[in-house]
């Protein structure tokens, strides 16, 4: 069986990327209660910056964008707010788990994460060109301006 699109799960949250309660038991191959329990008898192995839990506004934003058409009734909140794990956060929680299987995929969760900060440094790249193309448009812009119409007429 193929591993699942990991990338397409890892969400960004308070400026961090990472991935939720849910997506990392399926991908572990636990239910998400037992994983939870799980991640809280070892309580100690998950600072903050491994692991938060998502306030009922951020449930909200992730359930809406992950399906527009998701609607909560009038009065209906999300039962249980999701905890969500960064990078280390989710290779810890394999160590946790100890399966087979969490070991096996915290491997693949890792590759995603990377993969993740691959792509983002590529989107940097590109961002810092269309800068550099942009001012020198500009400046272009700016000496075209500067010319007489008779000049400009000269050019074309």
């Amino acid at each position: 069986m193929p591993p699942p699109p990991l990338e397409s799960l890892i969400l960004t949250v308070r400026g961090q990327k990472v991935l939720l309660d849910a997506d990392l038991a399926a991908i572990y191959g636990v239910p998400t209660k037992a994983f939870n329990q799980a991640v809280k008898r070892n309580a100690e192995r998950f600072p903050k910056d491994f692991l938060f839990q998502l306030s009922s506004e951020e449930a909200g934003e992730v359930v809406l964008s992950r399906s527009q058409t998701v609607t909560l009734k009038r009065g209906q909140n999300i039962k249980y707010l999701p905890y969500a794990f960064t990078e280390h956060g989710a290779l810890m929680a394999a160590n946790v788990l100890n399966s087979p299987e969490a070991v096996k995929m915290s491997v693949h969760v890792v590759r995603a994460f990377i993969k993740q900060r691959e792509l983002l440094a590529g989107q940097a790249e590109i961002l810092k060109k269309l800068a550099q193309m942009d001012a020198k448009l500009l400046k272009h812009d700016d000496a075209l301006r500067v010319m007489h119409p008779s000049q400009l007429h000269e050019l074309f």
